[in-house]
């Protein structure tokens, strides 16, 4: 039940019966964006917690290629033309969560969100021990698919657990919360020549959520909507049945986002990517301030995430999105650009609008298909955003190959963003404050 918010003073408004009317001190107001932590039950608390401290370890293990892509290149022998194909393949991974991510639909959030932590935490930890290219490439294209379903599920729980007025912040303060586990991947990596079998040891540091599981079989409920749903159906659908509605019902929809999230991520998967490998080669930088600037500088960035749900919230999505989509394009190009430490700044602003965008898209990805294939939807989302990644690494390994520089290559892709911030504006409903079952149901 949504719990309205009031600014009057707490004791309510003087009544006629109390004489004279006197002025009540009013209590000074916040800005919007940090005025007070939505009205959350306790099962709500929960859900949020648990759902973020998934993506957290998530988060960890994902930035671990990106920060120690150096290292891990040179110890394997990856030839700098190659290395877009080998980042392509790995990200691919992402594409195989689409046969992971519909099952959620069927069997429950719960249930697939347990074990999509538990692969993609064995399989990174295999990664610590690859031998040989190949077989890193494949424990890394396997953890990719399970952390894929995973994060579309934490994303599809929450959404369906929290109050319209505040989904966006809810969704918002979860993805700044989880890619803070990019800033614990930043402070390993900042003691890289220290720490036992250097990278290696990095990933193997990845097996600690396991520890996690058993305390959170215990905590983890179930959606209420999908019990709802599911309690409705007359029979148990198939496995291929959320996939086969999700393409006949919303088509128009699905295309649009599709479209949107895809050409996005072919900039976004290049951008993000060889930020820590241009900042050494480039800049000169150490890991240590590498390492620095991940932790500190991100911190800033990523408040990004909570301002875009907080301000989508008020002002819409529609228009929040493509806004900082846009900036970000502008702070990107000259990130690749600049020669100064001015690299600093512009890499907490890119951080900064690359995060709020996300925020914006993946509220979007929750809020415009119906309970019943929510998770599907989100799913084929998800691999649109991986499968854009992997096609904008290679794209930059075949611009290098003409420009003979990634940065060139890079400042090209991010050309992308543009595009996208005018499909958004020009073919998304507005979502904001309305609840999931006005916004899509299953008779559409």
């Amino acid at each position: 039940m949504q719990i309205p918010v009031s600014d009057t003073p707490p004791g309510g408004p003087a009544s006629l019966m109390d004489g004279p009317a006197t002025a009540l001190p009013r209590r000074p107001r916040l800005p919007f964006i940090a005025r007070q932590f939505p009205p959350f039950s306790p099962r709500q608390w929960r859900v949020f917690a648990i759902s973020t401290t998934a993506g957290f370890f998530d988060n960890y293990d994902s930035a671990l290629l990106s920060l120690a892509l150096r290292q891990i290149q040179r110890t394997l022998r990856i030839a700098d033309a190659r290395l877009g194909a080998t980042l392509s393949l790995i990200r691919l991974g992402y594409v195989a969560s689409l046969a992971l991510s519909p099952l959620a639909d069927v069997f429950g959030r719960r249930q697939l969100l347990l074990y999509t932590i538990v692969g993609y935490t064995i399989f990174t930890g295999m990664s610590a021990v690859a031998p040989h290219t190949a077989s890193f490439v494949g424990a890394q294209f396997v953890a990719r698919a399970f952390s894929g379903a995973e994060a579309t599920v934490s994303l599809v729980i929450l959404a369906e657990e929290v109050d319209a007025a505040v989904r966006g912040w809810a969704l918002g303060m979860q993805g700044a919360l989880s890619i803070s586990g990019y800033g614990l991947a930043a402070i390993v990596f900042g003691m890289i020549r220290i720490i036992p079998f250097g990278w290696r040891g990095l990933y193997a540091l990845a097996l600690f959520p396991l520890a996690l599981i058993i305390p959170l079989r215990r905590i983890l409920p179930e959606s209420r909507r999908f019990e709802r749903a599911h309690q409705t159906q007359i029979r148990q659908p198939s496995v291929l049945a959320p996939l086969r509605a999700l393409f006949s019902n919303y088509p128009n929809r699905l295309l649009s986002i599709f479209a949107v999230v895809f050409v996005g991520s072919m900039a976004g998967g290049a951008v993000g990517f060889f930020v820590p490998k241009y900042l050494q080669e480039v800049h000169h930088w150490s890991p240590a301030r590498v390492s620095s600037l991940y932790v500190f500088g991100g911190a800033l960035g990523i408040i990004g995430n909570i301002v875009a749900g907080r301000i989508s919230d008020r002002f819409g999505r529609r228009v929040t999105g493509p806004l900082f989509i846009a900036m970000e394009t502008v702070l990107a190009y000259q990130l690749y650009t600049i020669h100064t430490g001015a690299v600093v700044l512009l890499w907490i602003g890119w951080l900064f609008c690359d995060q709020a965008g996300v925020t914006v898209i993946s509220a979007y990805s929750a809020e415009l298909f119906p309970t019943s294939f929510r998770s599907a939807a989100a799913g084929a989302l998800y691999v649109a955003r991986y499968a854009g990644g992997a096609l904008g690494l290679l794209g930059e390994g075949m611009l290098y190959g003409v420009m003979g520089s990634h940065w060139g290559a890079i400042r090209m892709l991010t050309l992308c963003w543009l595009f996208t911030a005018a499909l958004m504006y020009l073919l998304f409903p507005e979502t904001a404050r309305r609840e999931l079952e006005e916004i899509a149901t299953d008779e559409a």
